[in-house]
């Protein structure tokens, strides 16, 4: 039996939860990372529910060889309930275990920047998917070494910005798109076939913020028409790999791959084509998994909850 105060508390705390229930909702991700003990998940639910939130999404991995434990919460928060509370409700269980925690506002579009050169394909299919609504995002600009998508740009009413770069100018570029990421407030950087290397200084200022797509399954074809050099070598997978971007060129902690299978009846330019719709749906998934924190960083691989 229940002793008096104890039914009231529990009948309080019923009721607020179904005042909670009873606002509108608005949606928050979190993304937790700690040493693995017992209790964390306990802790954090036992600790959201207190505020009212309803859990819609939950993921989690332990990764045995570094005992590391990696945790996603998508949830419903009643109308008042903010950025704050949640950092107030989780103040516990992060001391307790010593947790990092990333929280994402899962009603706003982020705001992405995306570089390209000539090769456009890449590009064009991220601001359909965008158009279409299944990726949920607002570009702020791109920005080319190439005057070639300015017509794009325009048509979609998003600023161009055309740097050249030289070696000679490389820096100040770099510095000028330092800049505009900072002026914009972009959040996700994205290097749709932007043939261009980043320096070292700046791969590691948007280190897990930037993202690039590269023919990685044709490793040993570097340099320029890769695709004509798998095919003059006989080869029978091509493919796409999207990455976030590192010091060490196309080394990066891997987000998707993809892989279709090519035949001998093919020519160069049918390897070609093959690769620019891997590159694209490659990059679009990686864009979009990025986007609801879905991918969390565990040294130099990464943990994606699909």
């Amino acid at each position: 039996m229940l002793r008096q105060e104890d039914q009231a508390g529990h009948l309080a705390a019923g009721t607020r939860a179904l005042d909670a229930a009873a606002q509108p909702q608005h949606r928050a991700i979190l993304t937790l990372s700690c040493e693995d003990r017992p209790g964390i998940v306990a802790a954090v639910t036992t600790e959201l529910a207190a505020i009212g939130a309803n859990i819609a999404e939950s993921a989690q991995f332990w990764d045995r060889q570094t005992n590391r434990f990696f945790m996603r919460i998508a949830v419903q928060l009643p109308s008042g309930i903010g950025r704050e509370d949640l950092e107030r409700c989780l103040k516990a269980p992060v001391e307790r275990f010593g947790l990092k925690v990333s929280l994402t506002d899962g009603d706003r579009k982020p705001r992405i920047l995306i570089l390209v050169s000539r090769f456009d394909h890449a590009l064009l299919h991220l601001l359909y998917q965008i158009r279409a609504g299944w990726l949920q995002a607002d570009v702020v600009a791109i920005v080319s070494n190439h005057a070639d998508s300015a017509r794009t740009a325009e048509l979609e009413g998003i600023p161009y910005h055309h740097w050249p770069v030289t070696k000679e100018t490389k820096a100040e570029q770099e510095a000028r798109l330092l800049a505009l990421i900072q002026e914009t407030g972009a959040e996700l950087v994205i290097l749709a076939r932007y043939m261009q290397v980043f320096s070292d200084g700046l791969s590691k200022r948007l280190y897990g913020r930037a993202i690039n797509i590269h023919h990685s399954f044709l490793p040993s074809f570097k340099g320029a028409k890769p695709y004509h050099q798998a095919h003059e070598r006989g080869v029978k997978l091509i493919g796409a790999t999207a990455h976030y971007v590192t010091g060490d060129l196309d080394e990066g902690p891997i987000i998707e791959q993809e892989t279709e299978r090519v035949t001998h009846d093919l020519n160069a330019e049918d390897f070609v084509a093959t690769g620019r719709d891997i590159e694209s749906r490659v990059l679009a998934r990686a864009v979009k998994l990025h986007l609801e924190a879905r991918v969390m960083l565990n040294g130099h691989k990464t943990v994606v909850f699909r």
